[in-house]
């Protein structure tokens, strides 16, 4: 019996909940760096849908939180889909995870940011590029090409040392 590798759903939970947490922690760890309030972090992440949660207290904090991870689940899948179907990506992960997280950069700081508080964003310093780049690199790109990886070495997919599988 060939030996499917973990279950895509497993993955996508797992990935979320470790890239989500390590990157919900360096924003926070940047704010406290900066002398602000670390909980300003998950309230400021729930007030791009919910207006009043500069005010609502525990609520904003936990919905926050929330969407943080569910934003998070969305990066996470877009990677695992597309890596699951290019095993290059996976075969690869230092690369292709480097590569995503310049990526996740780039759309949240250059696209979303921007579209939601325009008088904001984008606001780049030399300090805040290479905390964000920190941050979606090495906190959330590579783990996740990481986790991508180890999970389809057992599909078959990739191999165990990277390199592409051969047509048989």
């Amino acid at each position: 019996m060939e030996n499917l590798g973990e279950k895509p759903a497993r993955l996508l939970l797992r990935a979320t909940l470790f890239a989500g947490t390590l990157d919900l922690l360096s924003a926070m760890a940047y704010v406290l760096i900066d002398g602000r309030n670390p909980l300003a972090v998950p309230v400021g992440i729930a007030s791009a849908v919910w207006p009043g949660a500069l005010k609502a207290g525990a609520p904003a904090l936990v919905v926050g939180v929330l969407l943080h991870f569910a934003i998070m689940l969305a990066m996470v899948a877009a990677y695992v889909m597309v890596a699951r179907r290019l095993p290059q990506l996976a075969a690869r992960p230092a690369i292709s995870g480097t590569l995503y997280g310049m990526t996740l950069w780039a759309v949240m700081n250059l696209i979303v940011l921007p579209l939601r508080w325009p008088a904001l964003f984008p606001h780049v310093t030399v300090v805040s590029f290479a905390e964000q780049i920190f941050s979606h690199v090495v906190l959330v790109g590579l783990p996740l090409a990481w986790m991508t990886r180890n999970s389809l070495l057992g599909t078959g997919r990739v191999g165990s040392f990277g390199e592409l599988p051969q047509a048989g």
